[in-house]
């Protein structure tokens, strides 16, 4: 979230490029003097044209045992918002794509981006009941997740040993004139940091009767979002 909803530099592309930001861990310097990165900064690539979409930063504002919330500054100058984690970096306050635009959720319980520990071949299936913005049904989304392997990546911020996990996220959105949004994405999660420094994100979902009563297929965003930057917000 993303994506997918992560045109150029529209404000809802940029809120789900939010949603790559799943801190598992708190990437924190333990060294005397040293000060903790606390803010990390994204560019998003267009993949159908190739062209950049603008950067995302996140920076932390609050962190304990129970996980940590980010406030959120989207590409294009909008305003920011906030998006939330348990300690393991599943969602509690997190937007999902729907119909082509990012709806925040509240999630009851934890949405599972994430089953501990990642293993290569590790899959899961889980349904979780969430509170979306744009209405007063709750919601079930089904989260499908499956650890692909280990591998070495390179983005702009450097090189990171990293977890492959394919994710796919219906959002619970069906209507009588959508089926459910279908968000497909592939992460590559860096144990070091804590969060993705990678991801690639499309949704799907279909027309009821866009053609007198035959279905069509849509299709939102197609994004690579990775990591530029990791700092201290008060460098």
């Amino acid at each position: 979230m993303k994506p997918s909803s992560i045109a150029l530099l529209a404000l809802g592309a940029s809120a789900l490029i939010s949603a790559l930001c799943c801190p598992a861990a708190l990437a924190q310097d333990k060294k005397a003097g040293a000060v903790a990165v606390d803010t990390y900064v994204y560019r998003v690539t267009n993949q159908y044209s190739k062209e950049t979409r603008g950067n995302v930063t996140f920076r932390l504002s609050k962190a304990d045992a129970s996980g940590a919330t980010y406030s959120v500054e989207p590409a294009g100058g909008a305003g920011a918002r906030t998006q939330a984690y348990d300690k393991a970096g599943n969602w509690l306050r997190y937007p999902i794509e729907s119909h082509g635009k990012p709806v925040e959720y509240v999630f009851a319980t934890p949405g599972p981006a994430y089953v501990l520990p990642l293993e290569p071949g590790k899959s899961w299936s889980q349904r979780v009941k969430a509170n979306a913005a744009d209405g007063d049904r709750a919601r079930t989304v089904r989260v499908d997740g499956k650890v692909l392997r280990n591998e070495r990546v390179k983005v702009p911020a450097g090189e990171f040993d990293t977890i492959v996990i394919r994710r796919t996220v219906y959002a619970g959105d069906a209507s009588q004139a959508y089926t459910e949004t279908r968000t497909n994405e592939t992460e590559w999660y860096a144990p070091a940091l804590g969060r993705a420094v990678r991801l690639e994100r499309t949704s799907e979902w279909r027309d009821i009767g866009c053609r007198g009563g035959s279905m069509c297929d849509m299709q939102g965003d197609w994004d690579l979002i990775e990591l530029i930057e990791a700092r201290s917000a008060k460098r």
